[in-house]
């Protein structure tokens, strides 16, 4: 599974990364790719919401709270 760390971009410039990621990562319909976003809630809620625009699928582990799987 394809994954993206967004430690050390700014809130827009991972939003920008991610949606980009996403995009191209589903070009392949059984795709499915981890967004690494570390523990800020305003970065895992900006990544949410803009999946949610995109219609994609996703949770968030238990195990690692820093993480989004599409």
């Amino acid at each position: 599974m394809n994954k993206i760390d967004l430690h050390g971009l700014t809130h827009n410039e991972a939003e920008i990364r991610a949606e980009d990621f996403v995009l191209n990562q589903s070009q392949d319909e059984l795709f499915g790719c981890k967004i690494i976003t570390g523990n800020s809630n305003e970065m895992i809620s900006r990544i949410t919401e803009m999946l949610d625009r995109q219609g994609f699928s996703w949770y968030i582990p238990s195990w690692n709270l820093g993480e989004i799987v599409v």
